[in-house]
């Protein structure tokens, strides 16, 4: 699809940030959760985050983040986006957005239609929902899929975006498969849990737009 929004996430060092902006990324992701192995401290994110240019936009994953996390996050960071991906609540999206005026992002793990249907809760309080596949050892970035043909017909009215074991080799085809408007990998541009290659992120960004 034409115009399609890429996102890059899990970036540790700015030689990754540089190639997926010279990619042609729309977003970089930086991801705060200890458990994770692509977990950056609020400092080192905003050390990164300030290599990313204004034309694109820097998101922040947190998970279940406590108030006090999230407004040093904003404060120290200063996130374009925040992708919530726990079990955070509409209400606690909403209050956010209004408290922060910050973008806000809700994951949400599908495995049938009645995942679909559940989002419908975040209407009007997440700016964009992420559909991955299913928590497991981590809340994303396990590199599987979900079945995509579960997007072919979704219309609901948030924006939206489709995670979960997109690699070079698969995203052109999960994009005409699902029309997604953006598509979001991490672990399918790493050569190793955390540890991003350049070249398959530039064979993504192109993928996708192809």
């Amino acid at each position: 699809m034409a115009g399609t929004l890429v996102k890059i996430c899990g970036l540790k060092t700015p030689e990754t940030v540089i190639a997926a902006v010279q990619a042609g990324a729309s977003h970089v992701g930086f991801v705060h959760f200890a458990k994770s192995p692509r977990h950056l401290s609020l400092a080192e994110a905003a050390v990164l985050r300030r290599q990313v240019p204004s034309h694109v936009k820097a998101v922040l994953l947190v998970v279940d983040a406590p108030a006090e996390i999230l407004a040093e996050a904003v404060r120290e960071m200063r996130p374009d986006v925040v992708q919530f991906h726990g079990s955070e609540t509409p209400d606690a999206l909403a209050r956010f957005r209004a408290e922060t005026g910050v973008e806000a992002w809700r994951a949400m793990g599908v495995k049938d239609a009645a995942a679909l249907a559940d989002a419908a809760r975040f209407y009007g309080a997440a700016d964009r929902l992420l559909f991955d596949a299913p928590a497991s050892s981590l809340p994303g970035g396990n590199g599987t899929a979900f079945d995509w043909n579960l997007l072919r017909f979704y219309d609901g009215p948030t924006p939206w975006g489709l995670a979960g074991g997109l690699t070079p080799a698969n995203v052109a085809d999960a994009i005409r498969l699902t029309g997604a408007p953006l598509v979001d990998t991490s672990s399918g541009v790493e050569r190793g849990p955390g540890i991003k290659d350049v070249d398959k992120i530039a064979a993504f960004c192109k993928a996708a737009r192809l």
